[in-house]
């Protein structure tokens, strides 16, 4: 910090005459050492900035609501209680804002959802997954959805579909692949 008047340094040799608390920050009155002036400075604090960077490159700041939104929208309808979103998205904020970086990418935040969402809730997992990862095909979508039913860490469905292959087989005339099925129901149970 410099005296405004005689612009020496006086970083570590100012005498403070005065402090006050404002609605912004505190409020020192400070005189130089070096030629007696007085002058005020202002002092607030700066909460730790963080910008995302996305995928085209360009940067936003980190906004903690704007991803409680996304999982909201992705776990629409889905049977969790609210404080679990907000769980995920303040262990989230605090590891990026904890991390000591000025950046991270959307890719690493994204990923930091996902893992959560497949363990709390596959439905909303894939819903969030398949905007993140932009499937271009069903093929890869189907991939995707076979690895969640071979995960041993699925929680129990709390009710299984009924007359499912039944019904299947109404709309389209078709036998269906009964494993293939018990894998995509088990899902879908969720």
């Amino acid at each position: 910090m410099n005296c405004p008047f005689c612009g020496k340094d006086v970083s570590n040799e100012t005498n403070i005459t005065e402090t006050r608390m404002g609605a912004k920050g505190i409020h020192r009155r400070r005189q130089c050492p070096s030629c007696d002036e007085l002058f005020t400075t202002y002092e607030q604090t700066q909460e730790s900035l963080v910008m995302v960077v996305k995928r085209d490159g360009r940067r936003e700041e980190f906004q903690r609501e704007k991803l409680l939104t996304s999982l909201r929208i992705a776990t629409r309808k889905r049977p969790l209680p609210e404080g679990a979103l907000i769980a995920i998205v303040e262990d989230i904020e605090r590891r990026v804002l904890g991390a000591d970086r000025g950046e991270v990418s959307s890719r690493i935040l994204s990923e930091m959802v996902i893992s959560r969402l497949k363990d709390l809730d596959p439905i909303a997992y894939m819903r969030f997954a398949s905007l993140y990862h932009q499937f271009v095909s069903i093929e890869q979508m189907l991939e995707e959805l076979g690895r969640i039913a071979l995960s041993p860490d699925l929680p129990a469905p709390e009710q299984a579909r009924m007359f499912a292959e039944d019904s299947d087989y109404l709309e389209t005339g078709e036998p269906i692949n009964l494993e293939v099925h018990r894998g995509l129901n088990r899902i879908a149970a969720h």
